[in-house]
């Protein structure tokens, strides 16, 4: 995990300058304990015209699993290696994040005993990341950087460069140039946004979260415009938090707008809290919606296909009709994300006998899917190509063929309803295609009617009377025995 920060000089204003502002002194490579791995930092060129300072990191993987992030179980082999095999080591997140607040802490706070002048001035200065993870791709890591006045120049690295018909892979290069910035806003964008580019934190978010990313955010995040977003992923989309820094930012632009007393507004915020009914939101209708079918089904082992991060799963276990939950997903970050949140490593014999997580792929036939009551398909199918369904069909309707499948999709009519939705976007960057309801009951039926199951659609969601539910679900059925001959009879 590599970064570097380089900036250029004049007699007058030497770019070793660099050194006072860091704290490092540029003839000395320096190496700096963590509780992950050792943080390094070096002067590849140091002079009067340009000095350039590099921090190293280290992961040790062994001691970040040993530091809280889970183990995996004998249900689970494939997310327990996943801890130790991952990007970790290579890739910046907020690992790189934590120490550059470690080991330039007085930098990113702006303060240089030796030259408190130079820590205010601005200066060049250009800052490269070779392997940046970006999830949203290129066009997010200019619209999170190039409104906080960087010149913006982000390479996709290919998935393998003897291969190049296979595309991109999730990474970029990253390099940033500004001559308007100060060192220690430069520090604090980085701290905030390459956590929020990974989309993940190695650590566990506490409500302290909050305080750092105002912090780190100060001048520049309350009117930044995409500030949500880059409030829900620093704080690991965790709702609660992420509406706490949403209001508390909100006063802070008030504040600066028109010199109102932020305590004052700050009291009336938490009063109507108080009083404010909070939203169901659409993730939780779903899992209940789904649950419910379930329920109703009589079915005791379920299929999780496309588990992702477990929430379902973790769901199904406070019931305990539900004596058999499997969860499968092709990504073994999901499945890591999944077992750490379930906490199978922790979890009592009997509670872990009901649940297993493994990797597969809805795009090939598995023989471990076959033989369960009901298996479930929640916002699943959207994130294929469409010349991949058949594939998925036969895998869950043909071969695995559980009595009841649930399957659940986007409704696209519904988009309009969203604010926060550019008009003609699907809901997520990785949707492949959305379906209006007439083209869902379509493929819907088509199945059924292939693989001898009767089908019936559920609204989840509020159900707008001219554009429908926000999801639409379908419930199939097999039909027994008796039923298919008497239609062919």
């Amino acid at each position: 995990m590599f970064l570097t920060i380089s900036t250029t000089g004049t007699p007058e204003r030497p770019a070793t300058d660099l050194g006072f502002l860091l704290h490092k002194h540029p003839e000395k490579a320096q190496a700096f304990s963590t509780s992950y791995g050792t943080a390094h930092v070096l002067y590849p060129e140091a002079d009067a015209e340009r000095c350039t300072a590099a921090l190293l990191l280290e992961v040790d993987a062994v001691a970040l699993v040993r530091r809280g992030k889970g183990k995996g179980r004998g249900g689970a082999p494939d997310a327990a290696l996943a801890q130790y095999v991952n990007d970790r080591p290579y890739a910046a997140s907020s690992l790189l994040a934590v120490a550059l607040s470690g080991v330039f802490s007085s930098a990113m706070r702006g303060v240089c005993g030796a030259r408190p002048e130079a820590a205010e001035e601005t200066r060049p200065l250009r800052i490269e990341v070779p392997a940046l993870p970006a999830r949203g791709g290129r066009e997010l890591v200019r619209r999170l950087f190039e409104p906080l006045g960087w010149a913006v120049t982000a390479e996709p690295v290919a998935l393998d460069s003897e291969f190049p018909e296979w595309g991109d892979s999730r990474y970029v290069r990253l390099v940033l140039e500004s001559q308007a910035l100060t060192l220690a806003e430069a520090l604090r964008h980085l701290y905030v946004l390459l956590p929020v580019l990974d989309d993940a934190k190695h650590y566990w978010v506490a409500p302290d979260e909050v305080d750092k990313l105002l912090r780190a955010g100060e001048g520049w995040l309350p009117e930044h415009p995409e500030q949500k977003l880059i409030t829900s992923r620093y704080l690991s989309r965790r709702w609660s938090l992420t509406r706490q820094a949403m209001e508390r930012l909100e006063l802070v632009r008030l504040a600066e707008a028109d010199d109102t007393d932020v305590e004052e507004i700050d009291n009336a915020v938490e009063a109507e809290a108080e009083t404010e009914e909070k939203p169901t939101p659409l993730a939780v209708q779903r899992r209940d919606a789904i649950v419910a079918a379930l329920q109703a089904s009589g079915a005791a082992r379920v299929l999780d296909l496309g588990c992702g991060q477990g929430q379902l799963v973790q769901a199904l276990l406070r019931d305990p009709r539900f004596t058999e939950i499997v969860g499968t997903d092709v990504s073994m970050r999901a499945l890591t994300i999944a077992s750490r949140r379930l906490k199978l490593d922790r979890m009592g014999e009997r509670q872990a006998s009901r649940v297993q997580l493994f990797q597969s792929s809805l795009a090939y036939t598995d023989k471990r899917l076959k033989g369960y009551d009901a298996a479930v398909l929640s916002e699943v199918i959207e994130h294929l190509d469409l010349p991949r369904l058949p594939a998925l069909e036969y895998a869950v309707f043909g071969s695995a063929r559980p009595r009841t499948v649930l399957v659940t999709t986007p409704n696209v009519e519904y988009n309009v309803r969203w604010e926060s939705l550019p008009a003609g976007h699907v809901r997520h960057g990785d949707h492949r295609f959305e379906w209006t309801r007439a083209e869902f009951r379509q493929w819907a039926d088509a199945v059924a009617e292939r693989h001898g199951y009767g089908v019936e659609f559920v609204p989840v969601g509020p159900d707008d009377p001219e554009v429908g539910p926000p999801t639409q679900m379908a419930v199939f059925t097999m039909k027994s025995v008796t039923e298919k001959e008497a239609k062919a009879a």
